[in-house]
């Protein structure tokens, strides 16, 4: 989707920028892993500490860990079991944090209609 001139021209402006930040990255990297305060350092420490994992050795991990659990029901989290599900109001009568005070409106506002509806006042019909 990004074809335009202004992102082409931003995605070169960024790749400049890594270009020109990188020897200040690294040795900032350096002094972080305290590699710094021994005088020779080589590539090869750094190249250890910042690896690059593939996806393949990350998916085995996480197969190997969902072997392990074997009671899956136990290990699901209940927080959204307190929430009613069509509401979205938890036991307090809030709504959920990712919730705009917009959608709450609207929400509560479909909530109040439908509890106006549900009563018809008796009398004359003019």
């Amino acid at each position: 989707m990004a074809k335009s001139l202004r992102s082409k021209w931003k995605r070169k402006m960024r790749a400049e920028k890594r270009k020109k930040n990188a020897p200040k990255e690294l040795a900032r990297l350096k002094t972080v892993l305290g590699l710094d305060g021994k005088g020779e350092i080589a590539m090869k420490d750094v190249q250890e500490i910042a690896t690059v994992v593939p996806a393949e050795k990350v998916k085995e991990k996480v197969e190997d860990v969902d072997m392990e659990g074997d009671d899956a029901d136990a290990s699901k989290m209940d927080m959204d079991s307190k929430r009613n599900k069509k509401t979205l109001l938890d036991e307090h009568g809030q709504y959920p944090t990712w919730m705009s005070q917009r959608q709450a409106k609207k929400i509560k506002g479909k909530r109040n209609a439908k509890k106006g509806k549900a009563k018809k006042k008796k009398g004359l019909a003019w």
